[in-house]
């Protein structure tokens, strides 16, 4: 094969220095050598302590996911690092290591703190997911140059980007670079780890790869259930990578240290002995190993069980079994027992609850009258709110599991026939995974119903991967699509409720119906923004005046949409202390704007609007609205407040990343003053 020079372009990685783990376990490899490896249960300790710091900021975690994995990272780390010594140069030129089971991230956080490297010492693990950290919910290169390679995140997007890695080391000439994937068995499900699969061991075979060794965790989870019972066995799947072309070596003890090793090294051997046979690593793990509870819950101990630091020491002791935990672990726990103290003692009482309440109980309501709804979900129902429905009637409810444009077009095919599909997911995936099954839906004139949560900056602890910013710039130009941005579970129950009944008087009667997709966050809201003073009604496609602060003098139009009505709402109040007045629009329809409503508001505010959206400001809503006003001839200042063509990062709160990016209150009322 020609090489090819590439660009020559640094690499930001950190290198390990020839550098010990704190907590170590001895490890002999093949050659008869014992290296230090990461103790596995230091990793799992670890994790649990990192977690309660993120907890305690209002922030979930994972602990599942990185305790299954615990010993295939700590031995594949000291596999490469000794390869790396042996051969007097950077790990990363002995192998690229690279993460696809992103809710294990934090794992591997754990593991370079007690190498130390990369920048991380064990203190360092005390603000993950924090807004100061660059320890994001999922690895993100933007955030940790030196640690992360690949971003992972959504499931199955960083292994077929590590082909990539592969096919341009052997374009490159430099085929002594192994790389390295571990994949877990949900991100399998997903339609680009099933493309990757083929690709890998096909290019391969054509002599276009370098040395490839992907390491596959099956523990038979994933976020909601155990994946045969909520969806199908992911086994046959497993089963047909020898078929295509793959080496696969059974691992039956994923959660063996010294087994693991002697997996790897094999794999390594025979990847580099014959590049045109990539090798899979089929591990069996336990996802939740460590402690009984997590390994034996449904989800595999998937969020953090812990509520409370109290509930650490029996946590560790389980973890360590008879082994003692470490004093350095009890001592955090005494910080973490204070920290508790403090913030209790600030503590105020929540009245909120979550939008997805009025979703459920829309659905619910809707197939109690006889509306054949039916929910095809991949792996969020708890998340996005239709867990209740679900659980009320699992005869009208699917899992496709972790595959969301196949869920999108799988409720395609059953709106064909006349049912009425909901589909749910967050709406990064929605928006990015279901573009194009949504287009080729409506298309074939088969429309849904989507809910797509964690809008926005609304999850904010796991990072940029999972936060969507173009969530409405994605979506609306689609042909006979409607978007809807929700503020609170009365707004979802009305609207939900009303776009279900006319879907179907639509379908009934052979009109073309909509599909209508559902944008929410994921905190707590009010249960209604309705009040004596406004007396609202919420209506699809009306937009309503939540407050009506006008003054004689100077006034301002403030029009925002979803999980950021409250913001507004305080602003006005903080004008009007300012003697500036106000009145403040929840535009929910964000591609249908109902210019008869807006221009007589603008007029009384001579044309001042400051529009503010948890998106980006280019094609967002502040765009859309300002355009189409424009459009019609009526006059507008306009200061229109998002994100401005940046990702975002974790934080344990919204507001945390609100405030950064210039959407809180404060921002808008100096918009306001600027108009």
């Amino acid at each position: 094969m020609t090489q090819i020079k590439a660009l020559d372009i640094k690499v930001k990685l950190a290198g390990h220095e020839n550098k010990k783990p704190q907590f170590a376990k001895d490890l002999r490899l093949q050659d008869g050598s014992v290296v230090a490896a990461v103790d596995p249960k230091a990793t799992r300790a670890l994790v649990a302590l990192m977690d309660m710091y993120a907890v305690l900021g209002g922030a979930a975690c994972h602990y599942g996911g990185p305790a299954a994995l615990a010993e295939l990272m700590s031995a594949l780390h000291a596999i490469v690092f000794h390869e790396a010594e042996k051969k007097n140069q950077p790990w990363f030129n002995v192998a690229h290591i690279i993460n696809d089971a992103g809710h294990c991230e934090n794992g591997l956080y754990a593991l370079k703190a007690n190498y130390g490297i990369a920048g991380l010492d064990l203190n360092s693990l005390k603000k993950f997911r924090s807004i100061e950290s660059g320890l994001t919910g999922h690895g993100e290169v933007h955030c940790f140059q030196e640690g992360v390679y690949l971003s992972n995140g959504p499931l199955g997007s960083a292994f077929p980007q590590s082909q990539g890695l592969a096919l341009a080391d052997k374009l490159a000439g430099r085929t002594e670079r192994t790389t390295f994937c571990v994949l877990s068995d949900g991100a399998a499900m997903e339609g680009e780890a099933k493309e990757a699969f083929a690709a890998i061991a096909g290019l391969a075979q054509k002599g276009k790869m370098a040395p490839y060794v992907l390491l596959i965790t099956d523990n038979n989870t994933k976020l909601s259930g155990r994946i045969d019972q909520d969806a199908f066995s992911m086994a046959p799947t497993f089963n047909s990578l020898s078929e295509l072309g793959w080496k696969v070596i059974r691992l039956q003890e994923g959660n063996d240290l010294q087994a693991c090793a002697a997996a790897i090294e094999e794999a390594m051997v025979s990847a580099q002995q014959n590049p045109q046979q990539p090798v899979a690593i089929w591990a069996k793990t336990i996802k939740g190993i460590g402690t009984k509870k997590t390994a034996d819950s449904a989800s595999g101990g998937h969020g953090f069980p812990c509520k409370s630091p109290t509930e650490l020491p029996e946590f560790l002791k389980e973890i360590y079994g008879e082994d003692s935990v470490p004093t350095l672990f009890n001592l955090w726990i005494e910080e973490l027992m204070i920290i508790e103290k403090e913030i209790k003692a600030k503590a105020q009482p929540d009245t909120g609850e979550k939008i997805q309440v009025g979703i459920s109980k829309a659905m619910i309501q809707a197939f109690k009258k006889g509306y054949p709804v039916i929910s095809i979900t991949s792996d969020l129902p708890g998340s996005t709110g239709v867990a209740g429905f679900r659980k009320e009637f699992p005869q009208a409810s699917l899992d496709v599991g972790v595959a969301e444009s196949n869920m999108i077009s799988a409720a395609a095919g059953l709106s064909k026939e006349g049912y009425i599909p909901v589909v749910d997911t967050f709406a990064q995936f929605g928006v990015t995974k279901g573009a194009l099954p949504l287009t080729m839906a409506m298309l074939s004139e088969a429309p849904i119903i989507a809910v797509f949560s964690h809008t926005g900056f609304q999850d904010a602890a796991d990072g940029a991967s999972h936060q969507a910013l173009s969530y409405m710039s994605m979506l609306a130009t689609i042909p006979h699509v409607d978007l809807y941005s929700l503020s609170s579970s009365e707004e979802a129950e009305v609207l939900m409720t009303e776009v279900i009944e006319k879907f179907a008087a639509d379908r009934q009667a052979g009109r073309h119906a909509r599909s209508s997709i559902f944008f929410l966050g994921r905190e707590n809201f009010p249960k209604s923004f309705k009040t004596a003073e406004n007396n609202i009604r919420y209506q699809a496609g009306v937009p309503q005046v939540l407050k009506n602060n006008l003054q004689d003098g100077r006034n301002v139009v403030l029009l925002t949409t979803g999980s950021l009505v409250g913001e507004a709402l305080k602003a006005s109040e903080m004008l009007s202390d300012r003697r500036i007045g106000s009145v403040v629009v929840n535009q929910s329809t964000l591609n249908k704007i109902d210019l008869a409503t807006l221009k007589p508001l603008l007029q009384k505010c001579e044309g001042r609007l400051v529009t503010v959206e948890d998106h980006q400001v280019l094609l967002g809503l502040g765009a859309f609205v300002t355009h189409q006003l424009v459009q019609s001839g009526e006059f507008v200042k306009v200061k229109s407040l998002g994100v401005h063509g940046e990702f975002g990062q974790s934080a344990y709160n919204a507001i945390e990343l609100y405030r950064k990016h210039g959407v809180d209150a404060q921002s808008i009322v100096q918009a306001a003053e600027a108009l």
